[in-house]
Formats: structure tokens, sequence, C-alpha cells
């Protein structure tokens, strides 16, 4: 931009702009905030000390600022997951998300022995915490209770594990915060299904409960599937575990983590 332009834009003389630019002019906030709005740039970075700022930082910077603020968190989740310092470690600990009967607790059984890892199902580490079970944590202290369990019992495996296979419960993705951490620590697989499958191989284990004086369970799983599904794919890898056999769901896991 010229300085006869930049004079136009901002309101300022262009000899005031050429005693600025020569370090002979004592600017006013005032004026310093015209200036930076004709150059559609933060005053803060007209006060700069650091001349030799590399141009693809302040790229990204002004692409950064220009995403919906509900997005970030999912791109400085991405960032320290393929750039931090911890990626390394991070990919020594897999976490398993999905919903109720992916698959979560049996091929992360199977994965943690082939690996020699330990497995931690972090529903059992809550009630563990809790002293109680997770319907009676959410009876007596709601959900926001039972994540603020979720929580701390996570931060604790996370330290106390430096090679994990994680399997988490199935709305962990709904919060934010923890996902993120999770994201952030753990090397994650989605394991995904058809919604018959997932009510099928819960119904297997023995838990009546999902149909129980629910005509519309069905419906509902589906709902909450479509829902999640965006929050499910953040994960650094898909499997899908649908018209398999656990053997077969297994290999899959397997390659999926050692590629």
């Amino acid at each position: 931009m010229s300085r006869k332009l930049l004079a136009g834009d901002s309101g300022v003389s262009e000899r005031y702009l050429a005693q600025l630019e020569g370090g002979h002019g004592n600017v006013s906030i005032l004026l310093l905030r015209q200036i930076a709005a004709a150059l559609n740039i933060p005053a803060a970075e007209l006060l700069a000390e650091d001349p030799d700022e590399v141009v693809e930082l302040t790229l990204t910077t002004q692409f950064l600022k220009r995403l919906p603020r509900q997005t970030l968190a999912a791109v400085r989740s991405q960032l320290v997951r393929d750039y931090g310092s911890a990626h390394d470690e991070r990919m020594k600990r897999i976490a398993l998300v999905g919903l109720r009967g992916a698959g979560k607790s049996t091929l992360g059984g199977k994965l943690a022995r082939a690996l020699g890892a330990s497995f931690v199902e972090l529903d059992r580490e809550i009630e563990r915490e809790a002293g109680t079970s997770l319907s009676e944590i959410f009876l007596l202290y709601g959900q926001a209770g039972y994540r603020r369990y979720e929580r701390r019992c996570l931060e604790r495996v996370l330290e106390k594990n430096e090679r994990a296979v994680i399997a988490t419960g199935g709305s962990i993705v709904s919060e934010p915060g923890t996902y993120e951490l999770l994201l952030s620590a753990c090397f994650t697989v989605w394991l995904k299904a058809e919604p018959e499958e997932h009510m099928a191989r819960v119904i297997a284990q023995g838990d009546t409960r999902p149909m129980a004086g629910n005509d519309q369970a069905m419906e509902d799983l589906r709902r909450i599937l479509d829902g999640r599904a965006a929050l499910y794919g953040q994960a650094d890898v898909t499997v899908d575990t649908a018209r398999k056999t656990p053997e077969q769901s297994l290999s899959a896991l397997r390659k999926a983590v050692a590629t």
C-alpha cells in the first residue's frame, strides 16, 4: 500500500506518516488505531518488536482468527496431536471411543494383552473413585457430578499410565474439555457399528435396560449416534466393526493402531 493510499484510508496526513516511518513522530493511540484499521491488522502488530517474525506465522494467525469460535478447540486439538511436543508420548496410549456395544471393553482388553499394555475401563475407575455404581452416581450427583468424576479419573489414568489401552464411556465426547484432553493425550480410535448391532450386543451381554418400557429405544439410539458422529469422527482413526466377528474387528483394530 502506498503512503498516499494509506493516508487517504486512515485520515492521517502523508507528511505525518513519513515522520512515523522515520521514527520521528509521536503517535497517539487514536491515530495508531486509525492506521491499523486502514491496514486491516490489530494495532498491537504495529508495536511488535520482532522484525523477523515468520510470514507463515502471521498468515496462520490471521487464518485462525477467521475461523468460527466453535471450531477452534478442534483445530487446537489437531495441532497438538500432530505437532505437539507430547506427540510421541500420546502414541503410547490408545483410547477407544464409541457408543455402548461397539466392543470397546472386549477389543480393548484383547488389544492391551497383545501390546503388553495396561487395560483401563474408565467407567470402572469412576465407580471405584465414587464407591458406587454409575446409575447411583447419576441419581446422587446428576450428570454434572458424573462429568467431574470422569475428568478427575481420566487425569489420574493419564498420569499413572505411560502405556495403556483405555476404554471410555460413550458420552465422553459430549464434554468438550474432557474430550480435548483425551484427544491431546491419546491416540484415539472410534469403534463404529450399526445401531442395530450396538443394541444387539448390549442385550447379548445381559443388559435389557435399553429396551425396557421404551418402544422408541432404537430410534433414540439412532438419534444419539447421528448427534455424536461428528465428535467421534475427530478420533485419529475409525475402525468399522459392522458385520465383523470379534476376531476380524480385533485384526482391523491392530492394523489401524500399527499404521
